[in-house]
């Protein structure tokens, strides 16, 4: 065999075997590319990755608006919604208020000569009595009436001035009305009573001087503390 025959054989051997390594090369790179573009289909993201983020807080948006629109619109029965159900209610709220201020009001109204009559003043007993631990005055105001036309004394238990004397009697003594009791009352004079009075416990002992005046009521005069119920052997 002559060497270009040789030459010849080699040549094309070392083609052909380049050729081969191209190909597995072209094989391999587009296989690998296949695996990637399966995956990328398989394993991918649902969304679209380049869907801006507002679209779906502006669809939101326009939800809540449409449920708040239907919120605010009137009902078949032509109940009014929203806004005016808001008013109605702040109204009613308003005349709640209005008619509360109303009995406030008028508690006041009843109580405005019942307030504090501020720092009692030392005097002398109204008689000599051993009983008598002290005796002072305040600025007590008459504590007003339900009673009109011309007054008379009425001691009877229910009455409504044996109420209102009673009440004159916690005024000036600070009793509480369920912290005391009446154990007597007795006429002073043309329009007076003394009332005898203590609390529930029975440690604290009052005769209270009350004068009646006309339209106003019952007014306190003097408070007398006692030792000693003197009162108490009339429910022995």
């Amino acid at each position: 065999m002559s060497d270009f025959d040789r030459y010849t054989r080699v040549n094309k051997f070392e083609k052909r075997r380049k050729n081969t390594k191209l190909m597995s090369i072209l094989i391999i790179a587009g296989s690998f590319l296949i695996i990637l573009l399966i995956g990328l289909w398989i394993f991918g993201p649902d969304e679209d990755p380049e869907q801006p983020n507002n679209i779906a807080s502006s669809n939101d948006d326009t939800t809540e608006s449409e449920e708040q629109a239907e919120e605010e619109n009137i009902d078949e029965d032509g109940t009014e919604t929203g806004q005016d159900s808001a008013d109605s209610e702040e109204s009613s709220s308003q005349n709640e208020e209005g008619e509360s201020d109303g009995s406030e009001s008028e508690t006041d109204d009843k109580n405005e000569n019942m307030q504090d009559p501020g720092e009692k003043e030392q005097v002398d007993p109204a008689a000599n009595d051993d009983v008598v631990v002290e005796a002072y005055t305040k600025e007590w105001q008459p504590i007003g009436t339900e009673q009109e036309g011309p007054h008379s004394v009425v001691y009877e238990d229910g009455s409504q001035d044996r109420l209102e004397m009673e009440k004159a009697l916690q005024y000036a003594t600070g009793l509480s009305e369920d912290n005391i009791i009446t154990w007597w009352l007795q006429r002073n004079g043309d329009q007076k009573v003394i009332g005898t009075v203590s609390d529930k416990a029975e440690t604290q002992t009052y005769r209270v001087y009350i004068s009646w005046v006309d339209n106003q009521g019952w007014q306190p005069t003097l408070v007398e503390v006692l030792s000693e119920n003197d009162q108490k052997w009339r429910f022995e």
